[in-house]
């Protein structure tokens, strides 16, 4: 592990990794934001003929159909950004893409907030998600490259911290202000934060990586200064522990940061390891995503319904602190082995549980799922994508919101397939994601012993 930052924050480096957190914490935000005001959004839970609110009407009447197409917009924005966020990163740089991000997030969230129709709400949702789709390319890389190389994995973490938070942010608020009058201001949290974030840019500094390879040599010193306190020596230095994942990373990764184009990645031979193992490390979270377990488990729990949620989430953001500490300690490689292992596991008993209606055991599963996902499948990929070169950010997030959206797209079709109009036989869908889950994780194990 190379020797690039200094050996600790200072006051101000913690403060602009702080600042950049609000990227994932807006995309967990609108992970969620819409599901948990659906009921009176859609009008299922309000009268459309309700008087206006501030001149705005109290709720947007639309089918599931519909609904689940704005939802959906969010992703499709997602991809977009993604796609175009390595040259938006190389241009401006990470602070300017940074920027970027919350301006689109702060004027889609805006117009959402004051939408009176489904389009409007509609194109407010598609920026949003081009805005998280630059945002979560850039976060992450920003974060390594501010980052003090002796705790760069344990900081990298804090990203999957980050939308964790988000999702648990808008449950809880959610429970709060999912009425006729107040489903808007969930949405104005989101693009006041926004705002925030975009006008505090301004105190921000730019990634010393970046200075460094523009050839800005002063500014980068300067700049380090602020964030560590001194300027990085030009020493190697020993990483905690042997980390087979890291080691193959770095050892492609341009020393100078050069900027490389998505073509050139793709094209390169060299290159094709580390992307296939950051490519297969993102296809595994998807694939690890248990969708629908809120419905699950408030089936099993009706009285709780309306907080079984927020529990998942509660128990996400607990289970996201132990990689923060272990990372160093334990590498990337073992905490993804081991969270994918409990990952099929928990996948295969959730199956086993839904067909043979032992709800004990389903919600239990369901539980020691979130608990695997947290503990390396969620944060782990986002720590790898700035550990080789800056351009795989855009293929890796491109690949994980066409997952996401694939995924999403497939799963209730192929569930009603394999049940075939029987409930005892509903948990076998769950059966097929442990299997691919498995061939992933041995793809992944495989290009890089290969």
């Amino acid at each position: 592990m190379s020797q690039r930052n200094g050996e600790s924050f200072t006051q101000f480096g913690w403060l602009v990794c702080l600042w950049i957190l609000l990227v994932p914490f807006q995309y967990g935000y609108h992970i969620s934001v819409l599901n948990q005001i659906q009921a009176v959004l859609t009008c299922k839970d309000t009268n459309p003929d309700a008087p206006q609110h501030y001149g705005l009407p109290t709720c947007l009447p639309m089918a599931d159909f519909t609904f689940g197409f704005v939802v959906a917009l969010f992703t499709a924005g997602g991809l977009l950004g993604s796609l175009v966020s390595n040259v938006v990163m190389d241009r401006w740089g990470r602070r300017g893409a940074t920027r970027a991000s919350s301006l689109l997030v702060a004027v889609g969230a805006g117009l959402m907030c004051v939408s009176a129709s489904v389009g409007f709400l509609g194109l407010g949702r598609f920026l949003v998600g081009v805005g998280s789709g630059i945002g979560l390319c850039v976060g992450p890389i920003y974060l390594a490259e501010i980052a003090p190389s002796k705790i760069s994995g344990n900081v990298g973490v804090l990203t999957q911290l980050g939308i964790v938070l988000g999702i648990f942010f808008t449950n809880a608020i959610g429970l709060r202000f999912a009425t006729p009058t107040q489903w808007r201001s969930v949405l104005f949290v989101s693009a006041a934060a926004s705002v925030a974030q975009f006008l505090l840019s301004s105190l921000m500094v730019e990634s010393p990586a970046w200075l460094g390879a523009k050839g800005q040599v002063e500014p980068k010193k300067a700049v380090s200064r602020r964030l560590w306190g001194a300027v990085p020596p030009a020493t190697p230095a020993a990483a905690t522990v042997h980390d087979p994942l890291l080691d193959e990373l770095e050892a492609h990764r341009d020393e100078n940061f050069t900027a490389y184009t998505v073509p050139q990645v793709l094209s390169a031979p060299e290159l094709r390891k580390p992307v296939a193992i950051v490519c297969f490390a993102m296809l595994s979270q998807q694939l690890s995503v248990l969708y629908y377990s809120n419905d699950i488990l408030s089936k099993s729990l009706p009285e709780f319904g309306p907080y079984v949620s927020l529990a998942i989430t509660v128990v996400n953001v607990v289970m996201t602190f132990p990689p923060i500490l272990l990372i160093e300690r334990m590498g990337r490689k073992q905490l993804l082995t081991i969270s994918t292992l409990g990952a099929i596991g928990s996948l295969t008993l959730v199956g086993i549980g839904l067909n043979s209606g032992a709800v004990t055991l389903t919600s239990v599963a369901i539980l020691t799922f979130v608990t695997s996902f947290a503990i390396g499948l969620g944060p782990v990929p986002f720590v790898m994508i700035p550990e080789a070169v800056s351009a795989l950010s855009s293929i890796a997030l491109s690949l994980n919101w066409s997952a996401n959206f694939i995924v999403g797209l497939i799963f209730l079709p192929l569930r009603n397939f394999l049940a075939d109009g029987e409930a005892a036989k509903e948990g076998r869908v769950f059966y097929i994601f442990a299997v691919a889950l498995f061939c992933s994780m041995f793809s992944l194990s495989r290009v890089y012993r290969g």
